[in-house]
């Protein structure tokens, strides 16, 4: 590889459906496409490490933890230049594990770091580790590229499978071209409101989800304003302040919660 090969793939383990909201956080020109069985793979249509400074793995990386955190799925940015050449696995709020080879091949990753990425994509402990296990031994047979294709053949076996000729260690201009040839989808920002619903849809989805909208977010909300309609009167009558505060608190929790519902439930028709 040289300096002109400089490149990256966002691999997320989520349907394209699931992908398309989310990304829009990122800010970024991307091009979105189906990368197997619950995969999905994100082609950066510009060339961030070289406008803004930071290096390729950099922006990589916190991409890669920026999706994860609002997802409830893994993501692994793979990257290189033409020095280096690795990955970062980014898991919700874990924090993100990645394994680096030099241009040559040389591995300078720890072994760890691959047993960890191994059980966070839940690959086979047995049969998986050990064909990753080769990676991260001296090869002069292999060089920075085809470490990175070889990571990519372990995980077909979690359902994988790239678009025909998104492979890893390409320009970043020829991968660009090829997501566009085969009809990848073109995500962009699109504004702040869009960003904000976006944001919204990503933490409607977690595990919070169900607390935020929904019966279970009503009938909580609900319960906060029962709860709180007596108590700040019985703390107003006994001259409590801390318990008319504690009332209002819940009350206001309550009504909140019932308006975000409704607000949510309008704009969800709107868009229909």
């Amino acid at each position: 590889m040289n300096a002109t090969s400089e490149g990256a793939l966002l691999l997320c383990r989520a349907e394209p459906t699931a992908v398309r909201t989310p990304v829009h956080l990122l800010r970024e020109p991307l091009l979105l496409a189906p990368a197997g069985e619950e995969w999905s793979v994100l082609v950066p249509e510009g060339k961030p490490w070289l406008d803004g400074g930071e290096p390729v793995d950099r922006v990589l990386s916190g991409w890669a933890t920026a999706l994860a955190v609002g997802a409830n799925w893994p993501v692994l940015a793979l990257w290189w230049d033409g020095d280096r050449a690795g990955f970062t696995l980014a898991s919700g709020f874990h924090r993100p594990v990645g394994y680096v080879w030099l241009a040559d091949g040389t591995p300078v990753g720890e072994d760890e770091a691959m047993r960890t990425f191994a059980a966070r994509l839940g690959l086979d402990p047995v049969l998986d580790l050990q064909a990753l296990e080769p990676l991260t031994r001296p090869d002069p047979e292999s060089d920075a590229r085809a470490r990175l294709v070889g990571l990519i053949a372990v995980l077909t076996r979690a359902g994988v499978a790239l678009p025909t000729g998104l492979t890893p260690g390409e320009p970043a201009d020829r991968l660009r071209s090829v997501a566009r040839a085969q009809g990848a989808e073109a995500v962009e920002w699109s504004g702040w409101r869009d960003a904000v619903r976006a944001e919204l849809d990503v933490v409607e989805d977690s595990a919070l989800g169900p607390w935020l909208r929904g019966p279970k977010a009503r009938l909580l909300s609900a319960a906060e304003l029962a709860a709180g309609i007596p108590l700040a009167v019985w703390g107003a009558r006994r001259r409590g302040g801390g318990w008319v505060v504690a009332g209002a608190v819940l009350m206001g929790h309550g009504v909140l919660g019932l308006a975000y519902d409704s607000w949510r439930g309008r704009a969800g028709a709107s868009r229909v």
